[in-house]
């Protein structure tokens, strides 16, 4: 398989193209990308997702030519994301919210650890963003057993061209979902890795996040707590039994929250696992997007 992925990052001439796949939400998020984005560079675009636009105007700052802004009637992060991706169509894609201080070496730095690792189909990298000893210590290859303390962010993800048409979030998971609010950065990197695509880890910091995201809050929301509970039963479906109590325990040790909330919220998160990966079946297996 990585074969042909390789193909989609060598361009004829000019710099390899790369989409900043951005999802913002609402008149208020429009206007925070349009004073996030980065002047225009070569080979540099950003495609825009914008949910909840109530038809407002798109900015005059986004009236650029390296900028376009897909508005979306879909609700929730991850059908905000996919929509991005699906009107990606460069060489390479990064993922990016809408509150995001994106560094101006960025491109360049992702371009470039492709360049090295021609087989790599995902690459994740650092950002400034939460504990940043959460990161391995230096460049890796990922697999299935992911490093220690080891998690990631959206806006850390990039793939390949045709690894971002084949790849898509959980749909019922994230931020907006019915009832299980987070877990589909975790999932899409899941899925890449379950799938064969050849993933790596690089320790370029491409970006900045200000705040706190849902799996760093001192008090997790129940939806919050139910999309730990749904990605260890999805991720880990042979040991879920052994985690998922440590996971609560952990939790309530460090005072996430009460116990009996805790263990109510990820018991009911993991036993949503099964119905949902059996109705995004062609999301997680992706033999079947191809």
């Amino acid at each position: 398989m990585s074969g042909n992925f390789v193909q989609d990052c060598v361009p004829a001439s000019g710099p390899v193209r790369v989409d900043y796949a951005v999802v913002t939400y609402g008149p208020e998020g429009i206007s925070r990308v349009a004073s996030m984005l980065l002047p225009p560079a070569p080979g540099v675009r950003y495609v825009v997702s914008w949910q909840n636009h109530d038809g407002a105007p798109v900015p005059d700052a986004l009236e650029r030519p390296d900028v376009l802004v897909v508005r979306t009637s879909t609700r929730g992060i991850s059908l905000n994301r996919n929509n991005a991706l699906s009107h990606c169509d460069a060489d390479i894609v990064i993922f990016a919210d809408d509150d995001l201080t994106l560094y101006p070496g960025a491109p360049d730095a992702v371009r470039e650890a492709y360049a090295r690792h021609p087989e790599a189909q995902v690459i994740t990298f650092r950002s400034d963003h939460g504990d940043p000893g959460r990161f391995p210590l230096s460049a890796t290859r990922l697999g299935r057993r992911l490093p220690k303390g080891y998690s990631v962010a959206s806006f850390e993800i990039t793939m390949r061209g045709r690894a971002a048409r084949i790849l898509r979030c959980c749909p019922e998971m994230g931020v907006g979902a019915p009832s299980i609010h987070g877990g589909e950065d975790e999932l899409i990197l899941w899925t890449a890795l379950r799938n064969g695509l050849e993933t790596r880890f690089e320790p370029a910091v491409i970006c900045a996040h200000p705040h706190p995201s849902t799996g760093l809050r001192d008090m997790p929301a129940p939806g919050n707590l139910r999309a730990i509970g749904c990605a260890i039963a999805l991720m880990y479906p042979l040991t879920a039994p052994l985690r998922i109590p440590l996971k609560i325990w952990r939790l309530w040790r460090d005072g996430k929250g009460r116990l009996p909330s805790v263990a109510l919220h990820i018991a009911a998160g993991a036993l949503k696992a099964p119905g949902i990966y059996f109705r995004n079946r062609d999301i997680f297996n992706i033999k079947t997007r191809e």
